[in-house]
């Protein structure tokens, strides 16, 4: 403001002597020398105004200025008390650190000193210790001297007497740790072996391949053959061509064989040859039209089949190509037990399983359903099933637990999900129901007399029971003459004769019972 004020008295002084000058030039009246002098006494009084108002606001900065120095030197004062409170507090605690120092110094020479004795104590006690064992030595060596003259036995004698009697004890306790050890080596060895046997003899076994690869074609009358044979045998060979099944004529009465390995192709040649029969024309050209009309409807069969069963077990999504796998399975057996009835029971049981732990029901059907689609490939292979299965169901977009599921139902991979061991359960609860697969009843029943026979063979055997089928042999043993120990070493026994003696497929669980009973009547 004050400045300003300085500003404006300039600007009216300078205003004032240009007039001056003007009007003093120009001879103005006397009018314009009043306003000149008037405008310089204003001039000069707003000059003093402005000193006075500048004087007053410098001792107020000056006054302002002083009390913020104080109220800084306070503040400043304040901050080295604190600093040295600070100082104060943290020599104090270095003090009482170096006091407690000094005290575990202290106290460290006198565990050092203590040390040093019990050491000197020490040697001193095993001096004496050494003398003491010196003597002992002398002294034990006296007493088997004498006892060797009472009881005229050397101590090699008596040692290897000890060690005997110890034997049978040692054997008899660590039975029960060998037969664990010895169960749980043989899983795996045999769970591979039987795996190997099962599939060779499936593959290659005499009287399976006969019973699965040869179709009988029933006939009027032995004329029809003849006709079937046609003039030099062309009608035959161009049949056998088409098909690619084996045709064989023989003396058999009324009946033609038709030998392959592949199903299909025998249903197509047995169709075929009955069409061909009932026609009456039978002829290379009507042979090759004949056959390639029942390859068609065989293949829609085929189809047929397989969407039914999917849309029977509420199946969805499948791919074509696996709905065709299924639909192949109608014409495979395997050991009497048609393929596809098979897999659907698999799929029912393995649903009512999965069902029961609370899991996918509808995955456990699917994984069912497909788990030996691996045993129809249209041309052969070197795979196990369940790992052309398992190619299969994830070359076609399966879900991954049924893929493991399919794969790991004969242990050929490790099964990573529950959804595997419900598989194979239920693979082997349809395979081993009573009925399910083909057996000869006199080898069956001579097979669990043999069972019984091997285990009543063995001293302390009151009674032995084959049940589940074979799989399992129940051992009742008398109680005053055989102890738990025994009972233990007798199931292994039993185990061994079977395994070394007897022909069985599978496995056979020996269990031994031994029942202590007290029986008194109240009158």
């Amino acid at each position: 403001m004050t400045i300003t004020a300085i500003i404006v008295g300039v600007i009216c002084l300078v205003i004032g002597a240009v007039l001056g000058m003007f009007f003093s030039k120009s001879s103005l009246n006397t009018k314009a020398k009043f306003i000149i002098d008037d405008a310089k006494k204003n001039a000069e009084n707003l000059i003093e105004k402005a000193n006075v108002q500048a004087e007053s606001i410098k001792k107020e900065k000056n006054l302002q200025a002083k009390e913020k120095f104080l109220e800084l030197k306070s503040q400043h004062d304040a901050d080295i008390q604190s600093r040295e409170k600070k100082m104060q507090e943290v020599e104090k605690r270095i003090k009482d650190k170096e006091n407690k120092l000094n005290d575990e110094l202290s106290k460290a020479g006198k565990l050092e000193k203590d040390l040093d004795k019990q050491i000197a104590d020490y040697a001193k006690k095993n001096e004496i210790l050494e003398r003491k064992q010196q003597e002992l030595d002398v002294a034990t060596a006296k007493k088997v001297e004498i006892l060797e003259k009472i009881a005229n036995y050397t101590a090699e004698e008596a040692k290897a007497e000890l060690v005997e009697t110890m034997k049978a004890e040692a054997k008899t306790r660590a039975q029960a740790h060998v037969q664990s050890i010895m169960e749980e080596a043989q899983l795996n060895a045999k769970s591979e072996a039987r795996k190997i046997v099962i599939q060779t003899i499936q593959r290659i076994g005499t009287e399976q391949a006969i019973e699965n690869s040869v179709s009988v074609f029933n006939i009027e009358s032995d004329e029809v053959k003849g006709r079937i044979i046609g003039r030099e045998g062309r009608n035959i060979r161009a049949l056998e061509a088409i098909t690619g099944v084996e045709i064989i004529v023989d003396d058999t009465p009324e009946a033609i064989l038709l030998s392959c390995f592949d199903p299909v192709r025998r249903e197509i040649a047995r169709l075929s040859l009955h069409r061909l029969v009932t026609d009456g024309r039978i002829h290379p050209a009507r042979i090759e039209e004949v056959v390639e009309k029942t390859r068609k409807q065989i293949e829609e069969e085929i189809i047929e089949v397989g969407k039914r069963t999917i849309i029977d077990l509420g199946i969805h999504g499948l791919h074509p190509e696996l709905i065709k796998i299924v639909g192949r399975m109608k014409y495979r057996s395997s050991y009497g037990q048609n393929l596809l009835q098979h897999s659907r029971e698999v799929a029912n049981i393995a649903a009512t399983m999965a069902a029961e732990l609370g899991l996918n029901v509808k995955l456990a059907k699917r994984a069912g359903l497909l788990h030996d689609i691996g045993k129809v490939p249209e041309q052969e292979s070197e795979l196990p099933h369940a790992l052309l299965g398992m190619q299969w169901a994830e070359k076609f977009g399966e879900n991954a637990e049924v893929v493991n599921a399919i794969g790991a139902h004969h242990d050929e991979v490790e099964m990573t999900s529950l959804l595997s061991p419900i598989i194979q359960v239920a693979d082997a609860i349809s395979g081993a129901r009573p009925g399910a697969r083909r057996q000869v009843l006199e080898s069956y029943i001579q097979r669990l007399k043999d069972l019984e026979s091997a285990a009543l063979s063995f001293e302390g055997v009151s009674s032995a029971y084959a049940i589940q089928a074979g799989r399992e042999l129940r051992v009742m043993v008398e109680s005053g003459r055989v102890n738990d120990e025994v009972a233990s070493q007798l199931s292994y026994d039993i185990s061994e004769k079977i395994q070394n003696e007897l022909t069985y497929p599978g496995q056979v669980k020996v269990t031994v019972i031994r029942e202590t009973r007290a029986v008194n009547i109240a009158r």
